[in-house]
């Protein structure tokens, strides 16, 4: 099957939104970028399959999703690490605040169970519609929507979060932003 250029190009924009999700999942750019490769590898063996016209922004998030729980699935176990023990002694301080609140951010999202999480990345992370992650998730749009809202209220819980008030720098971090202006 010959590919378009129009398509090709469209394959190629979507690679670092390809890659945020995957780094998402897997939890380390290492493993992310693997599933992407492995991902656009099928994608292209498999363009025959692809309908144009159609959308391949989620066709492909599809096939990463399906990748993603095959690798887990041929893991056979995987040692969960709810209390983040083992993820802190592997994890470094970043020099700026910003770095270190994503990496608490990408910490507690791996405490969030993986259905919901991936509901949340995909509509809030990836801008999916409901119906587009439940289309890549093979389930309805209320079981996406219960998933993200049990997600969000999970990460605020877990940023100890009450209202939308508290979210941003705190004092601290406040204060020294302000004193280097």
């Amino acid at each position: 099957m010959t590919v378009s250029s129009e398509l090709r190009q469209q394959l190629l924009d979507l690679i670092p939104s390809l890659r945020a999700f995957a780094m998402s999942l897997a939890g380390d750019s290492e493993r992310g970028d693997d599933l992407v490769q492995e991902t656009l590898v099928k994608a292209w063996s498999n363009f025959k399959s692809f309908q144009e016209g159609t959308n391949l922004r989620a066709w492909l998030f599809t096939i990463l999703r399906n990748e993603f729980y095959s690798q887990m699935r041929k893991k056979g176990r995987e040692v969960e690490d709810v209390d983040g023990a083992y993820a802190e002694r592997l994890s470094t301080h970043a020099p700026q605040f910003g770095q270190v609140e994503l990496e608490e951010l990408r910490r507690l999202l791996g405490r969030i169970p993986a259905d919901q999480r991936e509901a949340l990345l995909l509509v809030g992370a990836s801008g999916f519609s409901y119906e587009e992650a439940a289309d890549i998730c093979g389930c309805a749009i209320g079981t996406i929507k219960s998933r993200v809202n049990r997600a969000r209220a999970r990460l605020a819980e877990l940023l100890e979060l009450e209202s939308e008030a508290e979210f941003g720098p705190d004092q601290v971090n406040e204060a020294a932003v302000s004193a280097a202006r």
